[in-house]
């Protein structure tokens, strides 16, 4: 690893690069949050200059590696939905309750143009707040769920 990574009192990421040049405050950035998220990682300052690059988190040391996940999981909210429970009309605007990997919620989907196409088999879905949902392979969720998918796709 050609860098350190510490956090300081005020809780922001300071970097040590290998010629012993401090950055406070950088911020870890996905190149591929979702085909590859634990891959292509850049450490950025504020500004947007690159200042490391990680090829993947498993090279990484364990503190390093967890200071890293610990700030991306802070910056990125990007719940999973593993299972749409119900709608209430297959028309729009309507409330979806689904199961995601941080719990079961409900959303309301203003159209169908909030579901994007991500590559052939992931979708995301963005709520009336603006948060995006990610179904990752449309074609191994549960039949139900895909039934439900398939009227607003």
């Amino acid at each position: 690893m050609a860098f350190q990574l510490t956090r300081n009192s005020f809780g922001k990421l300071v970097l040590t690069a290998e010629d012993g040049q401090v950055h406070e405050g950088v911020l870890p950035v996905r190149a591929f949050p979702i085909q590859a998220p634990d891959e292509g990682i850049s450490m950025v300052l504020t500004d947007g200059k690159e200042v490391a690059w990680i090829d993947a988190l498993a090279d990484l040391p364990g503190e390093v590696r967890q200071l890293v996940h610990d700030e991306l999981e802070g910056r990125e909210f990007m719940p999973e939905i593993l299972r749409i429970i119900d709608v209430t009309s297959f028309a729009t605007p309507c409330t979806w309750t689904v199961a995601t990997d941080r719990g079961d919620t409900e959303f309301l989907l203003k159209g169908e143009e909030d579901i994007r196409r991500i590559g052939a088999t992931s979708l995301l879905v963005a709520d009336n707040h603006g948060i995006h949902f990610l179904i990752r392979d449309m074609f191994t969720i549960d039949r139900n769920s895909r039934r439900i998918l398939d009227r607003f796709l």
